[in-house]
């Protein structure tokens, strides 16, 4: 089930400094994890991946995962350190018209010699914190006994 994404989630994965990573899989479940600095967010809160190589292993498996609905995974890290993961489903392709001509113009600008294979919309149906200090202290109020022995010494 799709969800909203919040405006901090937005502002992070806009962040033209964050680290951002694509996760998918081929179509016998092979994982192909790639750094992605193309991924947005559009007007309707969806997660738009710009993909610049038609032969791209990352393309083919996004076709796979559209055809069967397999999820996909995006992981962004700021420079503060901030880190989430957002898993979702493939559910738009576009290859022409409107809104591919909008995002041919963003990537062109940013990349003068590069060709829009195709726009990718992911809509999104889990946010994972994955910041360190936020799990771990989760961890730690969540399951107090997993605490390492030698701590306890302490």
């Amino acid at each position: 089930m799709a969800i909203r994404l919040e405006k901090d989630i937005i502002e992070l994965v806009e962040e033209d400094k964050a680290v951002k990573v694509l996760a998918t899989t081929d179509k016998d479940g092979v994982p192909h994890v790639v750094f992605k600095g193309s991924l947005n967010v559009d007007r309707d809160g969806n997660l738009v991946f710009l993909e610049l190589l038609e032969s791209s292993r990352t393309n083919s498996n996004l076709v796979n995962s559209i055809w069967f609905k397999k999820k996909v995974a995006v992981s962004v890290k700021s420079e503060d350190g901030r880190s989430i993961q957002i898993k979702g489903i493939p559910v738009k392709c576009h290859i022409t018209g409107p809104v591919f001509e909008h995002y041919y113009k963003i990537i062109s600008q940013r990349i003068p010699d590069a060709d829009l294979a195709a726009v990718w919309v992911i809509e999104p149906e889990e946010i994972r914190e994955e910041t360190y200090k936020i799990r771990k202290a989760e961890e730690e109020k969540n399951h107090p006994l997993l605490l390492h022995l030698d701590r306890l010494a302490k």
